[in-house]
């Protein structure tokens, strides 16, 4: 038997593989980053994107993003997101309103209350 045969070296290179996508993946997430702007941010995980908030990208007068907490670990602490989604409305770098959703994992809000509380947002800033 040889020192290296063929499925050593198969598993020695999937186990070089799987280093290498654990430290890049690390390296190339992003942090969230929320600003001064009044922002929507739609926190979900990958493997909960059969629920996502597709309507939310609809929302007017506000930045949007989106954050995936199954890669951005920081953001799901600093946050305090227990369920996914959640939709979180910031203003000047504040929390204003939370919409989580329920025990099936799928949001309740609809983008017409989103978008009334962005509107409220908008007319007391003047």
């Amino acid at each position: 038997m040889k020192l290296w045969d063929e499925s050593t070296k198969i598993f020695l290179g999937y186990i070089v593989f799987l280093f290498i996508l654990i430290f890049s993946n690390g390296a190339n997430a992003q942090a969230l980053k929320i600003g001064n702007d009044l922002c929507v941010v739609h926190f979900n995980a990958g493997w909960n994107s059969a629920n996502d908030v597709k309507w939310v990208t609809d929302v007017n007068d506000a930045k949007l993003k989106t954050c995936d907490i199954a890669t951005d670990t920081k953001a799901q602490s600093e946050h305090e997101i227990v369920v996914v989604p959640t939709i979180i409305i910031f203003y000047e770098g504040e929390e204003v309103k939370r919409y989580q959703a329920d025990i099936s994992f799928s949001m309740k809000a609809t983008l017409e209350e989103i978008q009334e509380k962005i509107d409220e947002i908008v007319m007391e800033s003047f």
